[in-house]
């Protein structure tokens, strides 16, 4: 019996991860209506089989598939139905506009003070009376415009020519490195060997995180021992 359970939980377990990584990348507090609710449910129907390892494991595996189709499904007609999309998912909500809170969308969202102040905060907004607008996502992440004055400046707003390094790529991870993101920027691995002996680092399994960007640019942080 319990070589059985152990087996049920490993089948589940994969058949799981596979299905989530199909359902795509979001969060748990950025899934829309439906995705949670999908979510909810296959988390109890794949218990079902391992509570009762006297039931067929299919009594899992069916019910998980079927709710991964209906997700696939729901995904795409909202993908081509506003109207839809708008009906489930609803629609993103302006809680501060021009600077003033809309209390009637505030009740509206069961958004209390606090909450926007928090997620203000979160924001890096410590002064309301910066804030043009805040919009409520769908998803329920707020996101916050300043005014123009307390917005950052930019090199293109000051004249000034900036340089484009590119996207750091990470080349070391934790001691190990990435090839494929070394070629892609164009280096070798006799490059990353003389960098590190720049640095004084004898081996890249001494070096916790190494990226390079388009540029040439490094960060480089040690392995603490």
């Amino acid at each position: 019996m319990l070589s059985k359970i152990v087996l049920y939980c490993v089948i589940m377990y994969a058949l799981l991860i596979v299905f989530m990584r199909l359902m795509g990348k979001r969060q748990l507090g950025q899934l829309e209506p439906s995705e949670l609710v999908v979510t909810i449910l296959i988390s109890e129907v794949a218990s079902t089989p391992i509570a009762d390892p006297n039931r067929p494991l299919y009594c899992g595996i069916v019910p998980v598939f079927v709710l991964f189709l209906l997700e696939l499904v729901m995904s795409l007609v909202m993908a081509r139905s506003v109207r839809l999309r708008t009906l489930l998912a609803g629609k993103p909500s302006l809680l501060i506009a021009h600077g003033r809170i809309d209390q009637r969308q505030m009740r509206k969202n069961r958004f209390t003070p606090d909450e926007l102040a928090e997620a203000l905060r979160s924001q890096g907004a410590l002064d309301l009376n910066q804030v043009q607008y805040a919009i409520l996502e769908t998803d329920g992440q707020l996101n916050v415009i300043m005014d123009p004055a307390d917005r950052p400046v930019t090199a293109g707003q000051m004249g000034l020519a900036a340089e484009d390094t590119g996207y750091p790529m990470i080349v070391i991870n934790d001691g190990h490195v990435l090839r494929e993101n070394l070629h892609l920027l164009g280096l070798d691995e006799r490059w990353l060997e003389k960098r590190l002996r720049a640095q004084g680092i004898s081996a890249a399994g001494d070096v916790y995180l190494m990226t390079v960007d388009m540029a040439g640019g490094v960060f480089l942080s040690k392995k603490e021992r």
